[in-house]
């Protein structure tokens, strides 16, 4: 199974991902057979979340702002951003939080923080932290990256071990060991978990070492809809944490960051430095505080309605869906060589509003399940697929 880029299929398809402005329950009783009105958002089996274009992103601001007034930061002091920060704190059970413009800056910051003067941060060879943004740990930060697990979604507490014991015979002058950093999900493994059983070694053997850990969890919501495992508890095993904000909670941008008050307190003013501060952030704060309510119920059901729909569709003749070997919300997709891919893709946008990532040559795609799956009954789906592939 091809592991897809989001950024490339969507510059690829030219698609445009539209949000959840309707009600769920507004399409409670649409019929599975009826015609797709105009105005209605599409299904997508791609992207962890729903998506705003402006204009919507503006009119559901202005509907929630009609309902309670929005209260504006102050280079993210006070207002939304604050309400924001306490939220995310009481979620990962940590000291404090503060709003990031950006994950990466999120994560560089956290890393070079919690590993004070010592150099070596030990990462997964698949992370974003180490190959997705742009190396800043190097050329910022003078921190040096250690990759371990190549090209597999986690190392274990044995090899972490090993690693670091194996330094003292490799390497002829010591620089210390600054941190760790674990992603979960991750990306690049099209949404594989690293266990819990795992984490916890994990944890054990830095707090027993004094390492400090940190959790690239831009996706942690994803892990704990699938896993069961809460965010709550995946926080507790770091020192602090990570959360994209625009990934899954319909905002224009945006990260948080958690941890303790000794580590959060030191943010403001690294933001500054580093040129993060921005003179409003309501805008996205509002927007994920919105998106947050009741989101753990809606991936529920989405898991639910997915197992189902898929059930459905493993019934047609040439086509297949998997759930991946310690995944999330990413489901490998294969279509038959009878089938004409290109086509089926074709019409179930069309004439369905449901958009799939494109099938490689040899007809194996993913289909990436979020909250747009409740937008449609699943008897509306299959039917769809099974119309699309005759």
């Amino acid at each position: 199974m091809p592991s897809i880029d989001r950024r490339q299929f969507l510059q690829r398809s030219g698609a445009v991902l539209l949000p959840a402005i309707i009600p769920i329950t507004a399409m409670a009783g649409q019929s599975a057979a009826a015609e797709l009105p105009a105005d209605e958002p599409p299904v997508s089996f791609f992207y962890d979340g729903a998506d705003f274009n402006p204009a919507q992103y503006i009119d559901a601001l202005q509907k929630l702002n009609a309902k309670e007034p929005i209260k504006r930061d102050f280079y993210g002091q006070g207002g939304a951003v604050a309400a924001l920060e306490k939220k995310m704190a009481e979620i990962t059970g940590k000291e404090k939080a503060i709003y990031m413009p950006t994950g990466t800056l999120a994560n560089q910051l956290a890393i070079a923080e919690l590993s004070g003067a010592n150099t070596k941060v030990f990462v997964q060879d698949m992370s974003h932290v180490y190959r997705d943004e742009a190396d800043a740990a190097q050329s910022v930060f003078g921190k040096r990256l250690m990759p371990l697990a190549m090209g597999q979604t986690y190392f274990t507490a044995v090899e972490l071990k090993e690693a670091i014991e194996g330094l003292k015979s490799r390497e002829v002058f010591a620089s210390g060991i600054g941190a760790v950093s674990i992603e979960n999900p991750v990306r690049r493994t099209d949404g594989r978990m690293v266990p819990i059983a795992e984490i916890s070694k994990i944890s054990a053997y830095c707090r027993a070492n004094n390492i400090p850990l940190h959790l690239d969890g831009a996706r942690i919501f994803m892990a704990a809809a699938w896993s069961g495992v809460s965010v709550k508890e995946y926080a507790s095993y770091f020192d602090s944490v990570y959360i994209s904000l625009y990934k899954y909670f319909g905002t224009a941008g945006g990260a948080v960051l958690c941890g303790n008050s000794s580590l959060i307190d030191k943010m403001p003013h690294l933001i500054k430095i580093h040129g993060g501060t921005v003179f409003g952030n309501w805008v996205n704060a509002a927007m994920a505080l919105h998106r947050m309510d009741g989101f753990e119920n809606r991936m529920k059901e989405s898991i639910e309605r997915a197992n189902m729909i898929f059930e459905g569709l493993n019934k047609i003749p040439g086509l297949k869906i998997t759930a991946l070997d310690g995944g999330t919300n990413i489901y490998a997709f294969e279509i038959s060589g009878s089938i004409n891919a290109a086509a089926l893709q074709q019409k179930l946008n069309k004439d369905f509003g449901i958009r799939i990532v494109p099938a490689d040559k040899n007809g194996k795609s993913t289909l990436t399940v979020n909250e747009t799956i409740l937008y449609r009954e699943p008897a509306y789906i299959i039917k769809a697929f099974e119309s699309s592939v005759r």
